[in-house]
């Protein structure tokens, strides 16, 4: 069985989480506290982040975007990349757009600052960068809605990695209660479709203790 290394709410590990569940692959999730640098963890990711994934052959394979694309490669049949190259250019831009940037200037500033920091015990959260946080957010979110409104999917015609990408930093931020869904009809109306999908279930299933999610986190119909 493969192994995948995560943290429940960790944007990445669920990004990959849901790519393994779309291409109905089977794997186990192990937990990792990633800041308590394990030495057994190391040695697989010197990295130190999450996730890190493991073959049942042994390979490792660390780093979300490498995992999804090496899944990508090995599993075909159900393609998340694009069919023609400015199609997976596409995809990649936008995969990287919410891993980057999004990630930057939203997820770092509300679940880096409002949980990681509670849970890694790394003092008081900084009021100035949650601000900045909720202020991009509303940005992101006018970007999504404009993405769904002229296309099927985020990327084009067809889903993607970039959908899972962008659901995935949403998802954790939802459980955590930081997104107003009434700012943009449009961005709602594509992420209720997304998490409708039964790749989606485990992470709508996740708990965490101390943080209780929103009645809407697990409802399909929002």
């Amino acid at each position: 069985m493969r192994v995948l290394y995560h943290l429940p709410l960790s944007p990445y590990a669920r990004k990959v989480r849901l790519v393994l569940a779309e291409k109905r692959l089977p794997f186990e999730l192990r937990l990792e506290k990633a800041w308590e640098r394990r030495p057994e963890y190391l040695e697989l990711n010197p990295a130190g982040t999450v996730p890190t994934m493991v073959e049942d052959n042994g390979l490792v394979i660390p780093d979300s975007c490498v995992i999804c694309e090496y899944l990508d490669e090995a599993y075909p049949d159900s393609s998340l990349m694009g069919r023609t190259l400015a199609e997976r250019i596409e995809v990649r831009r936008l995969t990287a757009w919410f891993d980057g940037k999004f990630a930057q200037e939203v997820t770092n500033n509300l679940y880096g600052e409002k949980y990681l920091r509670r849970l890694t015990r790394r003092g008081n959260p900084d009021p100035s960068s949650i601000r900045t946080g909720f202020t991009a957010l509303r940005y992101h979110l006018d970007y999504i809605a404009w993405l769904a409104e002229n296309r099927k999917w985020l990327a084009g015609a067809s889903l993607s990695l970039a959908d899972f990408a962008a659901a995935a930093h949403l998802s954790t931020l939802d459980f955590l209660g930081e997104v107003d869904w009434t700012i943009s009809p449009q961005a709602k109306e594509w992420y209720a479709r997304i998490k409708s999908r039964p790749s989606f279930r485990g992470v709508l299933a996740d708990r965490v203790p101390g943080t209780t999610p929103p009645d809407h986190y697990a409802d399909l119909d929002f």
